[in-house]
């Protein structure tokens, strides 16, 4: 009889205003129970921080430039999560799947940075933690993400959604798991595919005091700039690196709308996102082995009004984008979720990638452990 293991998944995204938290119950195979879901929002400092250091890292050098600033955010986001930990009261065996926050991944580079001290957390906390996921499938070739698609085919097994099923995360970045068989994670299709929230969010940010477009309504109030959408597309479209599998949010910027006004920028960096996702997601359908006619949205771009109906003004009619909540799964917590499995499988020694998710040579072992 296979063992469930109590799993606390912690998962800090790009837009590095927080940490989503679930609890679930899983045997780190084809079984999973939610227990709990809850989000710890940054004060501003962290969140400031957070930013302001992301600005300041282009390359791997400055992982070593601004190595005492690293070492300090680290530190502080290591505590805040411990804080987390201690007021949920977790089982004494449970197991903890420490994401961090992402301030550099380049793949080429076999670089993936996480701000996280999975040994002090172990130290605070007096649990077993899980780490640095994303390494291994880099040192066996793969781009170190996406990692959430055998999340994925779990949901749909757990669900019995009808396959193949579609997932379109709508994170800082955007990306797809294709989910053909509910039991056989080789053959499992997934990668990032553009951009989601991160130009938007950075252009808001930037003009404002808000950290995000609430539900698109700025998008909505304000008008593309039709010349500078065009220039933008054509550049996109002629990029040198348009096999890349996993995205950075280094690799966009938000400089070719500067001279616009607030409502006009968050207006063309939507409808300019939206058709990156359009154009990829339905390349990425084409090439599917059976007909797919159903997008499940996941991530907070779900949530973006504006964004999403102009996604499904760049697909073929017969595409129906649904929220992944109608299936009863709250989609602001997929990813926190994923990690809590994937902790259980990084203890049991099962793989957390795949060829068809990540580009590795084989299925790859992947995460730390820190035990007492």
């Amino acid at each position: 009889m296979q063992k469930n293991w109590i799993c606390l998944g912690l998962m800090s995204g790009t837009s590095g205003d927080g940490v989503d938290a679930s609890i679930i119950n899983t045997n780190g195979i084809n079984h999973f129970e939610l227990i709990k879901d809850e989000y710890y929002e940054y004060d501003l400092k962290i969140y400031k921080d957070i930013h302001n250091l992301k600005e300041k890292i282009h390359k791997a050098e400055h992982l070593k430039t601004f190595s005492k600033e690293i070492d300090r955010l680290e530190r502080e986001i290591t505590i805040f999560q411990a804080k987390i930990i201690k007021k949920i009261n977790l089982d004494n065996n449970a197991i903890i799947g420490f994401h961090g926050q992402t301030i550099y991944h380049n793949p080429k580079e076999k670089i993936s940075k996480q701000l996280g001290n999975a040994k002090l957390l172990n130290q605070l906390t007096n649990k077993t933690v899980v780490f640095n996921f994303r390494k291994n499938d880099i040192l066996n070739g793969g781009q170190g993400a996406p990692l959430t698609p055998i999340f994925h085919q779990l949901l749909a097994l757990r669900q019995q959604l009808e396959l193949p099923v579609c997932f379109l995360n709508i994170g800082g970045i955007s990306n797809i798991t294709i989910v053909y068989d509910e039991n056989d994670p080789t053959k499992l299709y997934s990668r990032d595919i553009g951009p989601g929230n991160c130009l938007i969010d950075s252009w808001v940010r930037a003009n404002t005091n808000k950290k995000y477009d609430l539900n698109g309504q700025i998008a909505l109030s304000g008008t593309k700039n039709e010349i500078i959408f065009e220039q933008a597309q054509e550049l996109y479209m002629n990029r040198d690196n348009k096999k890349k599998m996993s995205f950075d949010t280094n690799d966009f910027d938000i400089s070719f709308i500067r001279g616009l006004n607030f409502e006009d920028g968050v207006t063309t960096l939507t409808d300019f996102t939206a058709s990156i996702i359009g154009e990829e997601l339905s390349l990425s359908l084409k090439k599917s082995k059976k007909e797919i006619t159903e997008i499940l949205l996941c991530g907070g771009g779900r949530k973006n009004k504006a964004l999403i109906k102009k996604i499904k003004e760049n697909l073929p009619k017969n595409i129906d984008l649904k929220l992944i909540d109608k299936y009863r799964i709250d989609g602001d917590f997929i990813e926190s979720q994923a990690f809590a499995f994937l902790a259980a499988r990084s203890f049991l020694q099962l793989p957390i990638s795949f060829p068809g998710t990540t580009g590795c040579e084989k299925p790859c072992l992947g995460g730390e452990l820190v035990e007492n």
